[in-house]
């Protein structure tokens, strides 16, 4: 079962996002074989961190979960919440894969928040410019939540337009990089 996992930063704690670095990436390490993406959103200035973004293959919720709130910066208090739900992998890849490669224009975790009928189900006739694409779905995987893209594009609004937008609640568009160890 594939999950995305989406810390946000509780402001102001940048500095004890950097102290647990390495404690961070000891946990993630843990988690390397299971891992489809991963890294961090970043605020306009392409530099502060705001949240934390990692899509797994885990055995079921119950690890989701584990997995979420075990997290060294969850447990320090850097975040202030976590959004995580199943998602499906519609790409069959991981962010390594991706032909785009780790570096070289402008990335994006977009969240478009479902209401009603689900949308976007199909996968975007650009593919070469998706990193990772699957819907939000709920814990038994019956009920679309949602449609979660990490994308590289030339701007914000190339990067919302992936998702059909009069089908969500909310669309979110995150400034976001390829993560882990370099």
């Amino acid at each position: 079962m594939e999950f995305l996992c989406y810390h946000r930063d509780r402001p102001g704690s940048v500095a004890l996002r950097d102290e647990l670095l390495e404690e961070h990436w000891s946990y993630m390490d843990r988690y390397a074989k299971e891992m489809i993406a991963r890294g961090p959103t970043l605020a306009d200035d392409g530099d502060t961190p705001t949240g934390s973004v990692h899509i797994l293959d885990l055995p079921d919720p119950a690890a989701a979960r584990a997995f979420a709130f075990d997290e060294p910066n969850y447990q320090a208090g850097v975040y202030r919440d976590v959004l995580l739900r199943r998602w499906r992998n519609t790409l069959g890849r991981t962010m390594w894969d991706f032909p785009g490669g780790r570096t070289g224009g402008n990335r994006y975790l977009v969240l478009g928040l479902g209401a009603g009928q689900a949308a976007d189900l199909a996968v975007p006739s650009d593919r070469d410019e998706l990193i990772a694409y699957g819907p939000l779905l709920s814990d038994d995987d019956a009920t679309w939540l949602g449609t979660a893209a990490l994308v590289r594009a030339p701007d914000p609004d190339t990067a919302r337009a992936v998702l059909t937008p009069d089908r969500y609640a909310d669309i979110e568009v995150h400034n976001w990089q390829f993560g882990g160890r370099q």
